[in-house]
């Protein structure tokens, strides 16, 4: 008996620390955006920053900085403001002025069948003359010489498009829960093989607050208008490049970009159920399942390590450590609060919460609510 639940341990601990292995690979293989300047190149394509804003007023003045300290000598930034409600028009023309490369849009009217960002992202690329487009949230803030880097690793990585999830800054409590997960997901279950050197369309990850599009490939995919209605159009459009043929690469951008997603716990909480759900396919076993594999893989150490310190059971530790350690591991190459890894059993619970709600939300047809708009 005692020899059978060692051989089952043995085989739990295994699976940990293939896990903590695989983290390590994946973020190994991801390219990052490099730290010095490159010498100076011979052409500068123009690059176009393209910026949607609803009722952004607390962020204008960050985002509008941000572009004005870009070193990249070639670039012009198109903003639009998609009917917003709040002074965030009033901010940018006070940060605008005086500054040539800006120019604001008024948004349309939201279509039917369209998603609000999604449209905002198709309208400001009919304006755009840029070489290559850079959409990016309001949310974000960028390091002076982004635009050298990441043109200099689209251009040796050869890809249509590229893109990256930013070091996330946390303040709130389940911000600094649910927020760094998506890094957690990132790096350690998405097999960055196949996601940087394969068209496989699941094995995609993407996110919208930076997406750099080589322009002639976005408009042969048909741009934004491809994904109109869809609540996660960076996997998808990305998915859509790989569909025909296009090269997508993931980096790690977290040298470089930076974005403060949300203001709020209540943000977080909405933000993600909007998401979440759909992000799995809508797909409750494949929910449920996850919601399953996260319980077992980072709640249950953590009783299975106080009957370890109980016992006296040192294999009854390891798991706990492992999962702690991976997060930290995680968190330096996120560039997150490092601190924030002895909290990932409770990060996993919150997520599963969450996961359970956002899943709820969409199979009651109830919707979700997103800065004044409604979506099934």
């Amino acid at each position: 008996m005692v020899e059978s639940e060692g051989e089952k341990m043995s085989v739990y601990i295994t699976i940990f620390l293939m896990l903590f292995l695989g983290t390590i690979i994946n973020i190994t293989l991801l390219p990052t955006l490099k730290k010095k300047a490159k010498k100076e190149r011979e052409s500068y394509p123009l690059i176009s920053v393209l910026i949607p804003m609803r009722n952004e007023e607390r962020n204008v003045k960050r985002v509008m900085q941000a572009i004005k300290s870009l070193t990249y000598p070639n670039i012009e930034c198109i903003i639009l403001d998609d009917q917003s409600t709040d002074r965030t028009r009033d901010y940018l023309e006070e940060e605008m002025r005086g500054h040539q490369p800006f120019k604001v849009i008024d948004g349309k009217p939201l279509p039917t069948g369209w998603v609000g960002k999604v449209h905002a992202c198709h309208q400001l690329s009919t304006h755009a003359k840029g070489d290559y487009l850079l959409f990016i949230d309001a949310d974000v803030s960028l390091k002076h010489d982004t635009l050298e880097q990441a043109l200099a690793l689209s251009e040796k990585r050869k890809s249509s498009l590229l893109t990256g999830f930013s070091r996330f800054p946390v303040k709130h409590f389940l911000e600094s829960l649910i927020v760094p997960m998506q890094h957690v997901v990132v790096f350690s279950y998405l097999p960055v093989i196949l996601a940087n050197y394969t068209n496989y369309p699941s094995a995609t990850a993407a996110h919208g607050a930076f997406m750099f599009f080589k322009r002639e490939d976005y408009d042969q995919v048909g741009g934004h208008q491809v994904v109109q209605s869809s609540l996660i159009e960076d996997v998808h459009i990305a998915q859509e490049f790989k569909r025909q043929g296009l090269k997508v690469v993931l980096a790690n951008i977290t040298s470089h970009v930076s974005c403060f997603m949300y203001e709020s716990d209540e943000e977080v909480w909405n933000g993600f159920a909007k998401n979440i759900y759909t992000g799995l396919g809508r797909s409750v076993p494949s929910l449920l399942a996850l919601s399953l594999f996260f319980i077992m893989y980072y709640i249950f150490p953590v009783p299975l390590f106080i009957y370890g310190l109980v016992a006296g059971n040192g294999f009854a530790l390891v798991p706990l450590a492992l999962v702690i350690a991976q997060r930290l591991i995680i968190d330096v190459a996120a560039r997150q609060k490092w601190y924030l890894c002895v909290t990932m059993p409770l990060a996993a619970l919150a997520l599963i919460v969450l996961m359970q709600h956002s899943m709820w939300k969409g199979v009651q047809k109830i919707g979700y609510e997103w800065k004044g708009r409604h979506y099934q």
